[in-house]
């Protein structure tokens, strides 16, 4: 096992069980890196201050025999090239050059990178994006999409079975009137285009229409397009045939503009991972009626409620969890009840993870209690809410445009892609016209991507298109650079007949912290997927990076004193590349040939 932590482990454990016996081998080592700042060694372990109360002795009593038992284990020393105990009984480890060169270079023979499955492999639905069939997609969709997507290539890495689920807003009353537009506007119209290029202006066209012949005096002097929306309302939760031609048309519009936004995006998502509401329609009203039969829920002023005790509102009386309104219709809870389900029981799911704005936390936790209850839930599985922050301008507040509108998320990505041209262009002015506009797309939404990607997804990030493009700095683009120039030095090296050594050595300070920094690679990775939190990748990432920018300043790849340490230093110069571009892929980011 590469990681430095992993392997310790073990070898502390067992010194533990020699010392004071074998009820304590399963104890916490509390081994972590060393704090650079204090100490020149590798790993701190921090197990006889837990331990001394436990046996009795003091903690430096504890480190000292743990200390004799590590240096009486051949194996363990292979590992450590020195231990010392530090104030009140810390354990210093510095590891073993030769041992760590030597997992830098089975790593890069071996092709793992250091990332191995889990002990237990899992079936995971990940819900992620989400937008609503007519309608734009806006910067609030870009955390949902970009988070859901770099977890679902991290979690398939890991050999998870991830089943993505896009759960689209393609059902209701709205598309009574979207569907009675497109019809009067005609199927193959221009205005019916406007779905795949600017679906806000179809919707608000219906919208207008709707809503100037509810106004109408007398009533149908518009042409009661109002009343033919809501009949038609009626036909598409009926399963009328011809309605639901129409409909398959309105649908076949959006997703060919849903796709044309996550193609610019980069993401993994297609039509075969569409599950929106329309999936659950067939199963909404056997659940409300389930759930009344069995005494989960009751009626409240003609709704169809489950009240729980646990979820109270400011007069302690609990908040009712609507899943049947007072006109018969039904909502989000209905339908996250019958998702959860089928994510729980049909597809058999250990992690349902939904990557889902913050603001809908209390309403998962009332479903998910309520199908709890309800017994939807299979015990195997554990839903997970994955909560995503908001986007806020420089003025601090949510991200709008000047009017007060939502910004669009195509718009944005348009913008990033030119102003990464304008940087590319000043960086690297050889470029012909096709290569930059392909450098430009790369380097634009991979600094949109990091950006978002390297804070806390629960926490809130301000958008600034200078800090996102700035290559320096912890942004997408310093990491994209600093792979370019890797390959860079590896194309000029095989011009001169020089390839990378099979076996890694190391002679020099910054050729050590780099080989030991690619050895976390494979924890960084395991990391994300049991917290699902990616900013602990990209974290990991920049540190690489820096790490590769120290080692090239300092040690001379192409002009080494002499063959075997340029090729050794050309090895790790590849395996920092492959880490880079493996780690930056699970973001979903790029990494141009050329910056």
């Amino acid at each position: 096992m590469a990681d430095p932590i992993a392997s310790l482990t073990g070898f502390v454990q067992n010194a533990i069980a020699t010392s004071f016996g074998e009820e304590w081998r399963d104890a916490d080592p509390v081994i972590r890196p060393a704090n650079k700042k204090q100490t020149s060694a590798d790993v701190q372990v921090n197990a006889a201050m837990a331990l001394a109360k436990k046996v009795g002795k003091n903690p430096r009593e504890v480190a000292t025999a743990i200390v004799e038992a590590l240096k009486a284990d051949s194996a363990a020393m292979q590992l450590i090239s020195d231990v010392e105990i530090a104030g009140p009984g810390f354990l210093n480890i510095t590891l073993s050059t030769d041992w760590v060169a030597a997992q830098a270079s089975t790593i890069l023979a071996d092709g793992t990178l250091g990332v191995l499955p889990p002990s237990k492999l899992e079936v995971i639905p990940l819900d992620y994006s989400s937008p609503n069939v007519a309608k734009e997609m806006h910067v609030g969709h870009l955390r949902t999409t970009v988070v859901g997507d770099s977890l679902a290539r991290v979690l398939a890495r890991l050999g998870h079975t991830v089943v993505r689920q896009n759960h689209v807003g393609d059902w209701g009353t709205p598309f009574g009137m979207l569907i009675e537009h497109l019809l009067e506007v005609g199927e193959n119209s221009p205005e019916a285009e406007l779905l795949e290029t600017d679906p806000n202006a179809f919707y608000q066209a219906a919208r207008v229409k709707f809503d100037t012949a509810e106004k109408a005096e007398p009533a149908g002097s518009k042409g009661d397009f109002n009343m033919r929306a809501r009949k038609r309302v009626t036909l598409l939760q009926g399963g009328d045939p011809e309605t639901l031609a129409h409909w398959n048309k309105l649908m076949d519009r959006s997703k060919a503009y849903f796709n044309r936004v996550y193609s610019t995006l980069g993401v993994t998502l297609t039509d075969a991972d569409l599950a929106g509401e329309s999936t659950y329609n067939d199963e909404l009203a056997g659940i409300c009626e389930d759930l009344e039969s069995r005494g989960i829920a009751r009626i409240s002023d003609g709704a169809l409620c489950i009240f729980q005790d646990e979820f109270t509102g400011r007069d302690d009386a609990p908040v009712p969890l609507i899943i049947r309104k007072s006109d018969g219709g039904y909502g989000y809870a209905t339908t996250d009840l019958a998702t959860v389900r089928h994510r729980s029981q049909d597809l058999l799911g250990d992690r349902l993870v939904y990557v889902v704005g913050a603001p809908q936390n209390l309403h998962f936790r009332m479903t998910w209690s309520a199908a709890d209850k309800a017994g939807y839930i299979r015990p195997e599985s554990t839903p997970i809410h994955v909560q995503i922050g908001s986007v806020l301008g420089a003025d601090g507040k949510m991200l709008k445009t000047r009017s007060g509108d939502s910004v669009r998320l195509m718009e944005l990505l348009d913008e990033a892609i030119e102003r990464a041209e304008k940087v590319v262009a000043e960086s690297k002015a050889d470029m012909t016209d096709a290569e930059r506009a392909v450098v430009a797309r790369q380097v634009g939404i991979g600094a949109v991507k990091y950006s978002d990607l390297s804070v806390s997804h629960d926490s809130e990030y301000t958008f600034d298109f200078d800090r996102m493009l700035a290559l320096t700095g912890n942004t997408g683009p310093y990491l994209q650079y600093a792979a370019t120039r890797i390959r860079s030095i590896l194309a000029k090296a095989a011009d001169a007949g020089a390839t990378p050594a099979s076996a890694i050595t190391i002679g020099e300070d910054a050729e050590r912290a780099l080989a030991l920094k690619l050895l976390d690679y494979g924890t960084a990775v395991a990391l994300v997927g049991e917290t699902l939190e990616p900013h602990r990748l990209a974290a990991y990432l920049f540190e690489l990076a820096t790490a590769f920018t120290a080692f090239y300043e300092k040690c001379p790849v192409l002009k080494a004193d002499d063959d075997a340490v340029r090729d050794s230093r050309l090895a790790l110069c590849a395996l920092t590349l492959q880490v880079l571009s493996d780690g930056l892929g699970l973001l979903g980011i790029e990494t141009p040939e050329k910056m």
